[in-house]
């Protein structure tokens, strides 16, 4: 070990390090001498140092020295190292006590904290001021309401319970149970000079309001306080962003006086949280034009933002931004980022930040995997999950759903097979109705519908709309149609209301030329008031995200997007390109047909990016459906006439055309 004035030399000669030594080995530190030591350490070797020379000039036993080092180990993650010291320490404190209670909380030893705050009654050292706050908020973390409410007595026992930061933690221990009645009364007993010394008091009440779906009440509480601070408001504009309640979140944010970094996090992170993506965006970049620096979580929510919408070239400024302003590519940002490239076409990209990313968790991993599920690059997909395992990171659930769904892209029905008996038997992992879905999905996609019929049938638990739409949309692929007409009463029996049963049935009929069975079923649709919801696409121009439905005619380029369609649509026609109209209802004329499929979203999206970007620059579209068939075809044809690569993700996968191919190999 190192002594004392080991700590204070730095790059001297032997010579010099020698005399140093000499010298201050002459001095006895003092008490304040060590204190200043013990804040000035850097990490835990370092208080591991200053500890031994506490034992050699015997100040192991000093109890302000222990509780500072406590505090300290705390504050570096070292709750180990604080518990050896307090067990090595002969007679505990208050103050001992005290440190270890809030370094276990503050750890979240929540258990270990409150044992404790037992130990330290049991040898009758009475708790003060400072033992409740931290002893409160372990009960409430471990949702130990009748812990909390025998603290509380506890705490009126001792003549604490009107101390302003004691009130504070009870309001809040009974916000987080939820004791909201118990909060409440407790707020309303509280002395109207209390109330007005402490905003923060407010602020807890607001808070757990809003977060048990109760906004009405937060903002009856929010106007009634006598002062209010940026946490009053940030707290309520949180509560109505959760409620959905965009428009009066917006109009708290346009009041506000004063905002923090918190401020516009909540509208950026609501905002995305609503499906209101676009403005998401524009609310970061008006941040960033005020001067305010985001934060991590500003920084995830805005990429979250891109990755829903497509947003390339927005999501490649905001990682510009992150390496150029000093970011550090921690776990959070750097699964952000994977997510963002996965999900915006640029799995290569996902790939490369994944690698530059050093601290991985389950997360990080479960994206880049999902990515290249999401891409059909199976073999890619398979290899990540390999490397994870390797790494020591178990997989759990999610991981084994992207596994599967990789594997049902590809059409491996075997290895799919493998993982999903691997998840319940080698990682006792249960199946969810989502990997059910996927195995279901995997055998349909293949053609093995009785292998698909018999897995439902033998499942453990029942089947729900989505298992039977995965077996009714393999049916239509393969033109099934006795088996899709079971799927369809199972359907009909589970949600007579939703459009998709319906809609895949009469296309099924249309597409064997049953037109009276397809038109039947059509009334019925029509007759129970139940419509088809309608498909969008994005595309991204020039850093703006542009907006298309099926049939648009709003956009402001209506005229020469349709006209470009008609071009590439002749153009294509000359190449081989027919309309595919055997999904298209049979009662209209086949002109009418085409028209119908002409004016879906994705192709009014695409017609958009040739006309709006340099000639060989890549086309990025997000649609909200799986894309349909002749879409698909077009696509084809749209990308070896254009020279031109086209990335299109719909609610299933990704499709990159080039030269004419797709890379799902019409697998999908």
């Amino acid at each position: 070990m190192r002594p004392l004035s080991s700590l204070f030399l730095g790059k001297t000669t032997p010579i010099a390090r020698k005399n140093i030594t000499r010298v201050a080995a002459s001095i006895q530190p003092s008490e304040e001498g060590f204190v200043s030591l013990i804040h000035a350490s850097k990490t835990t070797r370092q208080l591991e140092q200053i500890h031994a020379q506490l034992f050699i000039h015997n100040l192991s036993q000093n109890s302000r020295l222990v509780t500072q080092l406590i505090s300290t180990c705390s504050l570096f993650r070292s709750i180990e190292y604080a518990l050896s010291i307090f067990n090595h320490f002969s007679l505990p404190n208050l103050f001992v006590f005290n440190s270890l209670i809030r370094a276990l909380c503050e750890n979240t030893q929540f258990e270990k904290s409150i044992y404790c705050f037992v130990s330290m009654l049991q040898i009758n050292v009475q708790p003060n001021r400072l033992t409740f706050p931290f002893v409160l908020k372990s009960a409430a973390s471990l949702l130990a309401h009748g812990l909390g409410r025998s603290l509380h007595a506890q705490t009126v026992k001792l003549g604490l319970e009107l101390d302003s930061f004691i009130r504070v933690s009870l309001v809040d221990m009974y916000v987080k149970v939820d004791y909201l009645d118990f909060a409440l009364q407790l707020f309303d007993e509280t002395p109207e000079g209390n109330k007005c010394a402490s905003i923060l008091l407010w602020n807890v009440l607001i808070n757990g309001y809003c977060k048990a779906g109760d906004v009405k009440k937060a903002n009856e509480i929010f106007e009634a306080m006598p002062e209010r601070n940026i946490g009053s408001w940030n707290s309520l504009i949180n509560g109505f962003m959760r409620k959905g309640d965009v428009k009066h979140a917006r109009a708290l944010f346009d009041q506000m006086l004063e905002k923090n970094v918190i401020s516009w996090t909540t509208m950026v992170s609501g905002y995305s949280q609503n499906g209101d993506n676009e403005r998401a965006l524009d609310m970061f970049d008006r941040m960033l034009k005020q001067g305010v620096r985001p934060n991590d979580l500003t920084i995830v929510s805005a990429l979250a933002a891109c990755a829903r919408i497509g947003a390339l070239e927005i999501g490649t400024r905001i990682h510009n931004y992150v390496s150029g302003n000093g970011f550090r590519l921690n776990r959070a940002l750097g699964t952000a980022l994977v997510d963002m490239y996965a999900k915006c076409g640029k799995i290569e990209y996902a790939s490369r930040v994944f690698g530059e990313t050093k601290e991985k968790d389950l997360l990080t991993w479960s994206v880049m995997i999902s990515g290249w599920a999401m891409h059909g690059c199976s073999a890619q997909a398979l290899q990540c999950f390999e490397d994870m395992k390797s790494t020591g990171v178990k997989p759990d659930e999610v991981v084994f759903l992207a596994i599967l769904t990789a594997c049902s892209h590809s059409g491996l029905v075997d290895q799919g097979f493998h993982f999903f008996n691997s998840m319940r038997f080698d990682h006792l992992i249960e199946p969810t109705v989502k990997h059910y879905t996927c195995m279901v999905d995997l055998f349909g996609r293949a053609g093995w519908l009785e292998e698909a019929l018999n897995f439902i049938e033998k499942m453990p638990i029942k089947p729900d709309f989505v298992i039977w739409g995965a077996l009714f949309c393999a049916c239509r692929a393969n033109k099934n149609i006795k088996m899709a007409e079971l799927a369809s009463e199972k359907l009909l029996q589970l949600e007579p209301k939703h459009p998709g049963s319906y809609i895949f049935l009469s296309n099924i009929y249309a597409g064997v030329g049953r037109w009276d069975d397809s038109e039947s079923v059509r009334i019925a649709m029509r007759n129970k008031g139940i419509e088809k919801p309608p498909g969008w696409s994005y595309i991204e121009v020039g850093g703006k995200v542009h907006y298309f439905v099926a049939g648009d005619q709003t956009h402001k380029h209506t005229k020469e997007i349709y006209e470009k369609l008609e071009e590439l649509t002749i153009n294509a026609r000359a190449q081989g390109y027919l309309p595919d109209t055997e999904w298209i209802f049979h009662n209209i004329e086949e002109e009418e047909k085409e028209d119908s499929l002409g004016s879906h979203s994705e192709k009014l999206a695409l017609c958009f990016g040739l006309i709006s970007t340099p000639p060989g620059m890549e086309i990025r579209i997000v649609k909200n459906l799986r894309v349909c068939g002749d879409c698909h075809s077009m696509m084809k044809y749209a990308s070896e006439m254009c020279h031109r690569e086209i990335i299109l993700r719909d609610i299933k996968r990704f499709h990159q055309f080039k030269e004419g191919l797709c890379t799902c190999g019409d697998y999908w």
